[in-house]
């Protein structure tokens, strides 16, 4: 396998076609505000890549992983392992449904602002009273479409199934929400609410396959139980902690973002490998 151009570049991962395979490479660039930042948090793709091995060995779903360990994947002699050791996902390619599977746990971000105006969160009608942070009764799948640019679009359950067909939404949903409540049960057992999360599935030979990444710090929000409280914003694990500086300085989000603080981008660094520390009970090797 060699390995030229990326068919795909992501906000974060570069995906290269090697046939009936795919090698997902994590790079260490972070996002916000749809930009990407010109600042690295070093690691930060290692923690991903390892924390979704983690979890698709552990949870009981059939997945596209094959092998994250470089030396197994017969990839040309000109590739520098070592650029790709810790950040590199060989899969199974899928046909990619396309369709972001969202579960939402908790009510934060989006889902809190449109209950406020509406008692709903993507138009689904929840009880009145919740404050911001509380656990929903229920967790609740709330798709999205896949956009390559700009955010992706919150569609009901019903234009999804105008999309994918009535059989595969509703296994889509039945199986998000279950790989969301096991996941979420392991990481409260080491602290971690997961308090949403998003799942990207793919078929191949006529089987659904979990793919991309999964209950990662990119993927979810992560907040740590003991600082959890309802009616108020807990701290986070994830890119949120980015987010909350460049909101703070006087970026206008319509130009070239600002370079992290040395301070930020060690906090953030910190942070996701605290996350896979505390969920895996490994000890982060790079």
């Amino acid at each position: 396998m060699g390995l030229n151009y990326p068919v795909r570049q992501g906000k974060v991962r570069d995906v290269y076609d090697l046939g009936d395979q795919v090698l997902l490479v994590a790079s260490d660039r972070i996002s916000a505000f749809d930009y990407i930042l010109p600042s690295r948090i070093p690691d930060k793709g290692r923690v991903l890549t390892q924390m979704s091995q983690f979890w698709f060995e552990t949870l009981d779903v059939a997945n596209h992983l094959i092998s994250t360990d470089v030396n197994q994947m017969s990839l040309a002699g000109e590739v520098d392992l070592s650029e790709l050791d810790g950040r590199a996902t060989l899969a199974r390619k899928t046909e990619v449904i396309p369709i972001e599977c969202v579960v939402r746990g908790y009510l934060a971000g989006s889902g809190w602002k449109e209950y406020q105006r509406s008692q709903t969160v993507c138009d689904i009608p929840l009880p009145e009273g919740l404050q911001q942070a509380a656990k929903l009764p229920e967790p609740i799948f709330t798709p999205a479409t896949k956009a390559e640019t700009g955010h992706d679009e919150n569609i009901s359950f019903e234009r999804m199934v105008e999309i994918v067909g009535a059989e595969m939404a509703n296994l889509l949903r039945e199986k998000s929400i279950a790989v969301y409540q096991a996941g979420a049960k392991r990481a409260l057992e080491h602290g971690i609410i997961i308090a949403d999360t998003k799942f990207e599935w793919g078929v191949v030979n006529g089987e659904v396959l979990l793919i991309d990444e999964v209950l990662t710090p990119d993927s979810s929000r992560f907040w740590p139980q003991d600082e959890y409280a309802v009616g108020m914003s807990p701290p986070s694990f994830d890119k949120q902690f980015v987010r909350d500086w460049l909101e703070a300085s006087t970026w206008d989000k319509n130009s070239e973002p600002p370079t992290l603080p040395q301070e930020v981008v060690d906090k953030t660094r910190a942070k996701y490998i605290e996350a896979y520390e505390r969920i895996t009970q490994r000890k982060f090797a790079w």
